[in-house]
C-alpha cells in the first residue's frame, strides 16, 4: 500500500488531510508501522542484525556521547528467561532476533576513568534522560530499518519490569539498564497485524502554544474511531481509549513491579541527583 490517502485512512480512520508533497517509500514504511506479535522461526539474512545497528547509530545522538548499548539475544534459553521476566511474551521466544537496548553510562565512566577525569555529572537526572532518549531515538531508527526489510516489530516495555534480574541475565555492569526490547522477525501470515488508528493530530498538535482542553472534541472523536476498530479487529477491549488508558494508569498495580524502578535503579548505579 503506497497510495497517500489510504495510509492516512489506516492511520487515522479517515482521511485527515490531503498532503501536496512528493510522497516517497520512507514515508509510506512509517505510516504502515504496526505491532507484530506472531512470528515465523525463519532466520534472517546474514547481515541484517549489522545493517539494523548501523541504521541506529545514524540516529541523532546529544552531544555525540552516544549513552546506549544493544544486547543481540539469539539465544533460545536466554529469550526464554527474557520471556518470563517481561510478562511470558511469547513473541520473544519466537522471534530470531530478541534487541535489549540499553542506556549505557558506563562506557564513559569507563573513558573519563582511563583518561583521568572524574564522570560527576553522570551521577545527575540530566545524564539518565540522555541516555535513554539516546537508547530510544537509536532503537527507533533500528526498528524503521527492520520494518522496510520486510520484517515486523514490537517493543517491549515489559523488560523493565524486571530490571535487575534483566541486568544479571545480560551481564551489565553499573549504570546500564534496559530500556526496552524489541522483537525482530518476519511476521506470521496466519495472524494479519492491522495498522492502529492513532489521536486525530488536533489532540496532539499545537500550533505557538499548548491547549488541553481544546483536546476534548478530537479525544472523543477518536473514542469512536477506536471503538470500530477493537470491533472489526475482534479485540476483547470493553470501552474506548479514554476508558482503557484511564484504567491502565489508575492503580499502581498497572505497572507491573516498575513503581520500584526508581529504586532499582539506585542499586544499578544511578544516583538519579
Amino acid at each position: 500500500m503506497s497510495n497517500p490517502t489510504e495510509l492516512l485512512k489506516s492511520r487515522y480512520g479517515e482521511v485527515p488531510f490531503n498532503p501536496e508533497i512528493a510522497w516517497n517509500e520512507s514515508l509510506t514504511t512509517l505510516l504502515t508501522h504496526r505491532s507484530v506479535r506472531s512470528y515465523l522461526s525463519d532466520p534472517l539474512p546474514p547481515g541484517t542484525l549489522e545493517t539494523l545497528v548501523a541504521a541506529a547509530q545514524s540516529a541523532s545522538t546529544s552531544s555525540n556521547l552516544q549513552t546506549w548499548s544493544v544486547v543481540a539475544v539469539e539465544d533460545p534459553q536466554r529469550k526464554e528467561e527474557l520471556s518470563k521476566l517481561a510478562g511470558n511474551q511469547a513473541h520473544i521466544r519466537q522471534v530470531p532476533l530478541f534487541l535489549v537496548w540499553l542506556a549505557d553510562l558506563a562506557r564513559l565512566s569507563y573513558v573519563t576513568d582511563n583518561r583521568g577525569f572524574s564522570h560527576d555529572a553522570l551521577d545527575y537526572l540530566e545524564s539518565f534522560v540522555v541516555a535513554t532518549v539516546d537508547a530510544t531515538l537509536a532503537a527507533q531508527n533500528a526498528t524503521v530499518a527492520a520494518e522496510s526489510l520486510g520484517l515486523g516489530t514490537v517493543y517491549i516495555g515489559g523488560i523493565r519490569n524486571h530490571p535487575a534480574e534483566v541486568a544479571q541475565i545480560l551481564n551489565l555492569p553499573p549504570s546500564v539498564y534496559a530500556v526496552f526490547g524489541l522483537c525482530v522477525g518476519y511476521p506470521n501470515p496466519e495472524v494479519p497485524a492491522a495498522v492502529k488508528p492513532r489521536l486525530p493530530q488536533e489532540a496532539v498538535l499545537h500550533r505557538e502554544t499548548y491547549k488541553l482542553t481544546e483536546q476534548e472534541e478530537a479525544i472523543a472523536h477518536y473514542n469512536d474511531i477506536i471503538k470500530e476498530f477493537y470491533t472489526q479487529q475482534k479485540m476483547n477491549i470493553p470501552g474506548d481509549w479514554s476508558e482503557h488508558s484511564s484504567k491502565r494508569v489508575a492503580t499502581v498495580q498497572s505497572l507491573n513491579g516498575r513503581d520500584r524502578l526508581r529504586e532499582v535503579l539506585h542499586s544499578l548505579g544511578f544516583q538519579l541527583r
